[in-house]
């Protein structure tokens, strides 16, 4: 099993959000997990994923993750904010 926890950024390898980052924002077992993006895919209603269909990087949030784990509302605006600071953007090349 792929080491996982809320808060942790993954890329979506299979599907229709191919290459979409997102963050976990709870686990069900070893083979699944939700995840949410705060904009396509909200947390109110997150995409039920195989870790399989995953590629995690080795980014976490730790506000998300104190917050999931501590049983506080995480909003959506929360979600993108950690997404930008933690995910480097490739228009980003500044020569």
């Amino acid at each position: 099993m792929k080491e996982v926890e809320p808060g942790q950024v993954v890329m979506s390898c299979a599907g229709r959000d191919k290459g979409r980052f997102m963050l976990v924002v709870g686990i069900i077992d070893s083979e699944y997990v939700y995840v949410a993006d705060g904009k396509l895919r909200k947390i109110e209603k997150p995409k039920k994923k195989k870790l399989k269909h995953l590629k995690i990087l080795n980014r976490k949030s730790g506000f998300i993750h104190e917050k999931i784990m501590n049983g506080r509302k995480v909003y959506n605006e929360e979600i993108r904010r950690a997404l930008e600071e933690l995910v480097e953007k490739p228009d980003d090349n500044r020569s």
